[in-house]
C-alpha cells in the first residue's frame, strides 16, 4: 500500500526554509559557507542585492563578499543575474540549456558568435552586443555555460567566455532540481520550471529523473513534493528564529509565485505590497514572519512596518540596519519609520 502523503503546516515550512536557508542562525565565515548560502544561487539583479542576502546567512560579511574567489556571476535562471558557487556556476547555466529545436540552436550560435567577438577579452556587453548587432540576444549563450559576467550595478555588465563545462545539460538540470527542492521545497515541477525559466516539460522531466528521491507531501495551499532525505528535518522542532533579518528585493526567501506567496504572507494587501509590479522593495523578517517591507537611499532606510513592533523589535531592526554591509556609504546608517 502507497504512503499517505506527509502533511506539512505552515509554520513547519516555513521553519524549514528559514533553517535551510542559514536565516534562524548566521553561519561561520569561509568559502564553505558561502557555498551554503548560494546553494540555489543569489538573485542581484538589484545592485548589490546578493551581497545582502550573504549578510543574513553568513557571519563578518563585507561589501566586497559578493568577489569572494568562491563564488562568480552569471544571467542565471530566467536570464536575471546571479551569484552562485564558482565551482557550481554549470548547473545555473547549462541546465536551462533547452533539449532542442530553434532555442538550441539559437543559443549555440550565439555562443559561437559571442567566443568569436570577443577573443579572449572582457569587453562590456553592450559593446559585444552592438558588435554583433543582437541587442540583448547575447544573455542567449549564457545557457551553453560558456559566458560569464561581472556587474557591479553602476555599470554595464563586463562578459568573457570560458570553456564548456564537461557536465551534461540533463545531469546539470537534475542538480539544479534538487537544489530547488532542497532550498524551496516543498514544491511542484511548474514551480521549478517558472523559477528556472525553462518549459515545463524540462521541469517535469526532471522531477521525474528524481523520482525516487522525493516524497510527495500535503500542503495548506496544495499537494507537493520535497527531498525524501529533507523529511527529518521538516519534522525537527523548530529552533528560534533570528530576531531580525533584512533581506533584499529578490532574496531567495520569498523570490516566489502563485500559491507560494499565500503561504509565505497570507494577507493578499500585503502581498502585493511585497511583490509589486515593478521593483520589489526588501523584506524586514523579524522572530521568523516578515512584519513589513523596507527601501533605501542613499544612507537612509525606510522601513513600512504591517503590524505595531516593541520597542526592542524596533531597537533590532535598527541594529541589522546598521550592520548591512553597503558600500559607498559614508556615515551611519538612518533609519526612518513609516506607519504601520
Amino acid at each position: 500500500m502507497a504512503r499517505p502523503p506527509l502533511e506539512l503546516t505552515r509554520a513547519q515550512i516555513l521553519a524549514f526554509r528559514r533553517r535551510v536557508g542559514a536565516l534562524d542562525e548566521r553561519l561561520p565565515r569561509g568559502a564553505r559557507s558561502l557555498r551554503q548560502a548560494a546553494w540555489a544561487g543569489l538573485q542581484d539583479s538589484m545592485p548589490r542585492a546578493a551581497v545582502l542576502s550573504i549578510h543574513a546567512r553568513v557571519e563578518g560579511t563585507g561589501p566586497s563578499t559578493w568577489e569572494d574567489p568562491s563564488l562568480v556571476q552569471v544571467w542565471g535562471p530566467r536570464f536575471s543575474v546571479f551569484v552562485v558557487p564558482a565551482r557550481d556556476y554549470a548547473v545555473f547555466t547549462l541546465a536551462r540549456l533547452p533539449d532542442g529545436g530553434r532555442s538550441r540552436e539559437r543559443a549555440e550560435e550565439m555562443a559561437a558568435r559571442v567566443h568569436r567577438f570577443l577573443r579572449g577579452r572582457r569587453l562590456p556587453d553592450g559593446q559585444v552586443a552592438m558588435g554583433l548587432g543582437v541587442h540583448n540576444a547575447i544573455r542567449y549563450a549564457s545557457a551553453t555555460g560558456t559566458l560569464l559576467i561581472r556587474w557591479e550595478g553602476a555599470r554595464a555588465p563586463v562578459v568573457w567566455t570560458v570553456p564548456r563545462p564537461e557536465i551534461d545539460p540533463l545531469e546539470a538540470r537534475r542538480e539544479l532540481a534538487l537544489r530547488y527542492l532542497h532550498v524551496y521545497g516543498p514544491t511542484t515541477p511548474n514551480a521549478f520550471a517558472k523559477w528556472a525559466g525553462i518549459g515545463d516539460r524540462e521541469g517535469n522531466e526532471a522531477f521525474d529523473v528524481l523520482n525516487r528521491t522525493l516524497l510527495p507531501v500535503r500542503t495548506p495551499i496544495g499537494d507537493a513534493w520535497i527531498l525524501a532525505r529533507d523529511e527529518p528535518t521538516f519534522r525537527e522542532p523548530p529552533g528560534p528564529p533570528a530576531a531580525v533579518r533584512l533581506l533584499p528585493s529578490g532574496d531567495a526567501y520569498y523570490l516566489l509565485q502563485g500559491a507560494d506567496r499565500e503561504l509565505l504572507v497570507p494577507d493578499a494587501r500585503r502581498r502585493a505590497e511585497l511583490w509589486t509590479p515593478r521593483v520589489w522593495p526588501g523584506a524586514v523578517l523579524v522572530a521568523g514572519e516578515i512584519v513589513g517591507t523596507w527601501r533605501r537611499a542613499q544612507a537612509k532606510l525606510d522601513i513600512q512596518p504591517w503590524r505595531r513592533l516593541s520597542r526592542a523589535e524596533r531597537e533590532a531592526v535598527e541594529a541589522e540596519a546598521r550592520s548591512l554591509p553597503l558600500p559607498g556609504i559614508e556615515g551611519r546608517i538612518v533609519v526612518g519609520w513609516g506607519g504601520g
